[in-house]
């Protein structure tokens, strides 16, 4: 593999694979940090593969708005779960986090189906 080929992504993984590797060569709470270090790898290289906020973002760009704008609308009252496509745009986002986050959450499945 060249240079060129290893991404971010790519190191988190193999740091991660070296830390689930040592698991078992130790104990109590040294082996639970290191547990706990390979799943937030695990999420880091989901985040950095997955971009889920380019998801988000482009579901609320199909409504004319920005995160932060949509975020404000929604505290002023202004966007409602009335507003058509809003919720489906919040959905998406959510399913896309959802992925990165959690992705053995026992309903992302159903989610994804229903959202394509």
């Amino acid at each position: 593999m060249s240079r060129a080929e290893i991404n971010a992504a790519d190191l988190v993984d193999a740091v991660e694979a070296f830390l689930r590797g040592i698991e078992t060569e130790l104990e109590g709470r040294t082996a639970f940090h290191a547990k706990v270090a390979a799943n937030a790898l695990a999420i880091v290289a989901r985040e950095l593969r997955q971009q889920p906020e380019h998801v988000e973002t482009a579901a609320l760009a199909a409504l004319g708005s920005s995160a932060e704008d949509a975020c404000r609308c929604i505290r002023a009252g202004e966007m409602t779960t009335a507003t058509p496509g809003l919720l489906d745009a919040l959905e998406r986002g959510i399913i896309a986090r959802l992925a990165v986050d959690n992705p053995k959450f026992s309903t992302l499945a159903r989610l994804k189906d229903k959202s394509t």
